[in-house]
């Protein structure tokens, strides 16, 4: 593999590069609809860059991680998970267990009890009304609500009063704790959204400012550009250090790590997923650290079994109950054989550096969940991967170099968001699967639409209406993996009836996984649970619906100037942002 550019002449081109922010621009003054000014010269403006900038900021309508970020300053869940994976109350008194009686003896309810004066940033009282209301918000036909299977299990969410929530499931719940808990589940607002449910959310979402009850109150919001705050004068908790917070979204993440590490025009960069020597060079200047720390996040390859053939018009990509099947990559050999032939210590070791270990599970944490059977994946096997393809009479008929199934040559089209990193994954992808008689080639998309556009309006630049063979990109699980597990369920399937809100992008349906999952619902915690997820993993691993690559951190770049960074592998890197502040 050839190495990257140099530092310096990377650099060069970062600050040529038109989507840049430059010192100057950074310390303009900017005007907010509340009023206020954002001067991010000040020393008492927090400067936050996210290359991939936020495209909505309710949550509930993206999977984009960068989209939960940018609202986690202002709305809250009910509780987050901490640094360790520890569940951390936020909007709650404290966190329900069979101990203190809030969850009950047959493991059906879970009851909490809302702090005393929690108020929206206008003002006005929270209540259990709200929270009955972002449920129902999320099940409105038409939403696009992205967390709709997480409810899969709630009956009803019920007030006792007005600060005690029941949450009744169908079934005991072994874990309790997937609804209304991390930063990409938080409450919002009956009162200034309850004309928006149902297929006008999006629309009312990118409308309106919404209120939050966290340390920081959304005062501007530029779609896919940038986010501005101030503090929330309603906040119950102590006063934030900083009076305003500036998210400047956009750029590249190696714009991103020069502008903490090397000119100082920001605080704080998310996700500077860049060459692991060009960040080190960057850090060498003294100006600034790298921080990672490794939870569950896994870099993966999501084939689609689907057929995305542009010619099938409104169908393309559609499941359609199996009717509509990809025409090669719904043959495990091929999948098998893709996976084979990928050096996984190569990727870990020159892309990823420090932030990166070879990975062949989903599943990579807490360890008790991760399954040994997957680990011959380790070793790159070009000649098993071939003498696969070979057994099973996948074989280059007219000898152009590529191989066909039936008649289908195996041509992947292959799509991702736009960085370096995962450009290079691909590069070397192509090399790899090429030797096994594979070919693909790339499309790069805007990191904001991909992850946070509106898959109604924005046809295949999004991930989940999946218009190629194969794409790329990050997940994650919390500290018990039912949760994203039962997004790959045949039901959680985007579709165009479901406005594409469905988790289970790959498109997979396995009977044997659906019926597994049924039983890891009911499993106690312990051995038994731990086995059901090893089996879940397995499936998807070894039929290749998800080919794992490296595990990877979130490498964030803290200037040396910031005090009271932690980095939380399990939850938004802004969770504790109203105890950050300056040196």
């Amino acid at each position: 593999m050839k190495p990257f550019a140099a530092l310096s002449l990377l650099l060069a081109l970062a600050t040529s590069i038109g989507s840049s922010v430059s010192g100057d621009a950074m310390a303009q003054t900017r005007r907010t609809n509340g009023g206020e000014s954002t001067d991010s010269s000040s020393r008492n403006t927090l400067t936050l860059r996210y290359w991939q900038a936020p495209s909505v900021l309710i949550p509930y309508l993206s999977a984009g991680t960068k989209d939960w970020e940018a609202s986690s300053p202002s709305l809250e869940p009910l509780a987050i998970h901490g640094p360790d994976g520890d569940l951390i109350p936020r909007l709650a008194t404290t966190i329900p267990t069979l101990d203190n009686g809030g969850v009950s003896p047959d493991g059906r309810t879970i009851t909490w009890t809302i702090k005393d004066n929690v108020r929206w940033s206008d003002g006005s009282p929270m209540t259990a009304e709200d929270v009955i209301f972002t449920w129902k918000y999320c099940l409105a036909p038409g939403s696009g609500c992205q967390e709709r299977n997480i409810f899969d299990d709630v009956v009803i969410v019920e007030a006792l009063d007005s600060h005690t929530v029941k949450i009744k499931f169908t079934q005991p719940k072994p874990y309790p704790y997937g609804v209304f808990v991390g930063s990409k589940m938080p409450i919002i607002s009956q009162d200034q959204f309850a004309d928006c449910l149902g297929v006008v959310a999006r629309s009312c979402a990118e409308e309106r400012l919404p209120l939050g009850t966290g340390p920081y109150r959304i005062t501007d919001f530029t779609i896919g550009e940038d986010v501005a705050y101030v503090k929330n004068p309603f906040f119950r908790g102590a006063e934030p250090y900083f009076d305003q917070v500036l998210l400047k979204g956009g750029g590249t993440s190696l714009e991103g790590a020069q502008a903490v590490l090397a000119d100082g025009t920001a605080d704080y960069s998310w996700n500077v997923q860049e060459d692991p020597q060009v960040l080190k060079e960057l850090e060498a200047l003294n100006m600034g650290r790298l921080i990672v720390a490794f939870g569950s996040t896994v870099e993966r390859i999501f084939m689609n079994q689907a057929n995305p053939n542009p010619t099938l018009g409104q169908q393309r990509s559609e499941y359609n109950n199996g009717e509509n099947p990809h025409p090669f990559l719904t043959f495990t050999p091929i999948t098998q054989a893709l996976s084979m032939a990928v050096d996984r210590q190569i990727l870990a070791e020159q892309l990823y550096g420090f932030a990166g270990k070879p990975a062949c599970n989903i599943i990579t944490g807490p360890s008790d969940y991760v399954s040994t059977a997957n680990d011959v994946c380790l070793g790159q096997d070009i000649a098993g991967a071939n003498a696969l393809l070979d057994a099973n009479g996948v074989v280059d008929n007219d000898g152009d170099g590529i191989r066909e199934y039936g008649d289908v040559p195996l041509h992947i089209t292959f799509q991702t968001s736009d960085n370096p990193v995962r450009k290079a994954t691909h590069d070397l992808l192509q090399e790899w699967w090429g030797k096994i008689g594979i070919s693909t080639d790339l499309t790069l998309h805007r990191a904001d639409v991909f992850f946070g556009g509106d898959p109604a309006l924005q046809k295949g630049q999004t991930y989940a209406r999946f218009f190629a063979d194969a794409q790329m990109f990050s997940e994650s699980t919390t500290m018990d993996p039912e949760q994203f597990l039962s997004g790959h369920v045949c039901s959680s399937i985007p579709t165009s009836e479901n406005r594409w809100s469905g988790s289970n992008v790959s498109r997979m349906c396995n009977e044997d996984y659906d019926r597994l999952l049924l039983k890891l619902r009911q499993a106690p915690l312990g051995p038994e649970r731990q086995q059901l997820v090893k089996q879940l993993n397995d499936i998807i691993v070894q039929n290749g619906y998800i080919i794992p690559l490296v595990s990877r951190s979130l490498p964030s770049a803290v200037a040396n100037t910031l005090k009271g960074f932690v980095a939380n592998p399990w939850d938004s890197q802004l969770w504790n942002i109203d105890q950050w502040s300056r040196l």
